[in-house]
């Protein structure tokens, strides 16, 4: 696989992961303020995550660096996070809260 596409195919996964990250952060933001409150510091993480991940894919599409595993590294490192964030929230939020 040539440089192109892989920087190709690594910006559509880290999308597909900016998607899922979103759609859980849409419906945390939806949640009633007293129910959120106990997800705060997730919630903002994962909006956070959000950020690092449009940057990541700018940077993919305007650069494509050759060497990439540092960045691949630190990534994989904050999608397992957010992996804990996700089951962490969803010990503190019934599916009633989040609609469910």
């Amino acid at each position: 696989m040539d440089v192109k596409s892989y920087c190709e195919n690594l910006s559509t996964e880290l999308g597909g992961w900016k998607q899922k990250v979103g759609q859980i952060t849409e419906r945390l933001d939806r949640m009633p303020s007293g129910d959120k409150e106990k997800v705060v510091p997730q919630v903002n993480e994962l909006h956070g995550l959000i950020e690092e991940l449009d940057d990541r894919i700018g940077r993919l599409k305007k650069e494509c660096p050759t060497q990439w595993e540092p960045d691949k590294i630190e990534l994989d490192t904050k999608l397992d996070r957010v992996k804990n964030h996700y089951e962490e929230v969803w010990q503190n939020v019934s599916g009633a809260d989040v609609g469910g």
